[in-house]
């Protein structure tokens, strides 16, 4: 699993830590650098998939660029950034840092990329013992190539590699021979930041039909063909599980939902669902093309939850756009139920106070407020239960009137 993120000169963090739990809630105010946060774990997710570093913020005919682009990737008037991955391994007591640093001028390309093993000792977790996996040596910026040094217990066996896309990509595709050492590391911090999940659901796009599918795209626009895909026997269960949430939102009573195969050849699929409007009356089915935005949106998050692969990283912005404030709980039950369920990750933005609220106590642990230096104007990370005055804060109000009225940003000034 994913247990940290560090971001150095990255957009408008000079040099901040996002720590990664299995429910991690940002909050902050508009242009705060909530997004930004985001964008870093979209970077190295689509570096780890091996994507071009070019294509990543300028974006092409599949792929949509990072907000900014390369201009505002680094922060001003920096034209380099790093960002670091601590990643839980495989094996007992065992993690890997993962460093990547792109120079943004003259060209987009890589400027240094790393791979550590952490081991703990077996009584200890003080002094672990550390090798480097790989390590690339210093390169100027007009030279094509890259010399990275594998580990090999002298000096490193030096490798010319690409600079135009991660190492950590390259060497997972290479047909070369690697360390059973150097293999286990990129192949497990490979896995863990391929599997983060950017999910942006846009309901305009979900009312459509869609080919069934085993994948859900980043907008949830193919939820049917998802649902549609599944086993006989899981889909059920999913059904079951859909339903058991989607009927506590605050709309029409909703009974039952289901996506299935439509169409001469069944290759298509459509979302379906049975409402009923008044006490007594039999229920009426709909297809997605009648639901509201607000449920569309949750079945998204419900899906993800759901179909994602154990061990993912689900990325949310501004989870609760579309629900109703009285459902904040709902929410934050679901996510935390079905993501210890399935060992899914859950990293979320809001600016919902209903939300907020909900948050205090049980969540107070995974909050993190994102705010600006007022001195340098570069974004910053702090925990909420790291704040020296916060039960003071928390006597003056709840902590959704503690963000509208903007304390928490004071207090961490």
């Amino acid at each position: 699993m994913l247990k940290q993120v560090n971001f150095f000169q990255w957009k408008s963090f000079k040099k901040a830590d996002l720590y990664i739990d299995p429910l991690t809630v940002l909050i902050g105010t508009n242009a705060s650098g909530k997004s930004n946060a985001l964008d870093g774990l979209r970077f190295l997710n689509h570096a780890a998939l091996g994507i071009d570093l070019a294509s990543i913020f300028i974006g092409d005919t599949k792929l949509s660029g990072i907000r900014g682009g390369v201009e505002w990737s680094a922060l001003q008037p920096f034209k380099c950034f790093t960002i670091q991955a601590l990643v839980e391994g495989e094996e007992e007591r065992t993690d890997y840092l993962y460093s990547i640093s792109i120079e943004t001028e003259p060209i987009v390309q890589l400027f240094a990329e790393s791979l550590v093993r952490i081991k703990k000792r077996a009584n200890s977790d003080k002094n672990p013992y550390e090798i480097r996996l790989f390590q690339t040596e210093s390169v100027t910026s007009e030279k094509p190539s890259i010399t990275a040094r594998l580990y090999n217990e002298k000096n490193g066996t030096p490798l010319a590699m690409r600079r135009s896309t991660s190492l950590l990509s390259q060497l997972l595709s290479s047909s070369a021979t690697l360390r059973k050492e150097i293999a286990l590391g990129v192949e497990s911090v490979a896995k863990v930041l391929q599997n983060i999940f950017i999910l942006d659901p846009i309901p305009s796009q979900m009312r459509g039909y869609t080919a069934l599918t085993n994948q859900l795209l980043t907008d949830a626009s193919n939820i049917s063909g998802v649902l549609a895909a599944l086993p006989e026997a899981h889909k059920l269960e999913i059904e079951q599980i859909l339903a058991q949430y989607i009927t506590e939102l605050p709309e029409r009573d909703i009974r039952r939902i289901w996506a299935e195969p439509v169409g001469k050849f069944k290759t298509d699929a459509m979302l379906y669902c049975e409402e009923v409007w008044l006490p007594n009356n039999e229920p009426t089915t709909i297809d997605a093309r009648g639901m509201s935005d607000g449920t569309l949106r949750f079945l998204a998050i419900l899906t993800a939850l759901l179909t994602r692969p154990e061990h993912s990283q689900i990325v949310i912005e501004e989870i609760d756009n579309g629900l109703h404030p009285s459902r904040s709980h709902l929410l934050l039950k679901m996510l935390k139920e079905l993501g210890s369920k399935r060992n899914v990750d859950v990293l979320a933005t809001t600016h919902n106070p209903a939300l907020l609220d909900e948050l205090m106590p049980d969540f107070m642990p995974f909050v993190v407020v994102v705010h600006r230096d007022r001195q340098t104007g570069e974004s910053q990370l702090t925990m909420l239960e790291d704040l020296a005055n916060l039960p003071k804060l928390m006597s003056m109000g709840s902590l959704g009137k503690l963000a509208t009225k903007g304390l928490l940003e004071d207090a961490c000034a």
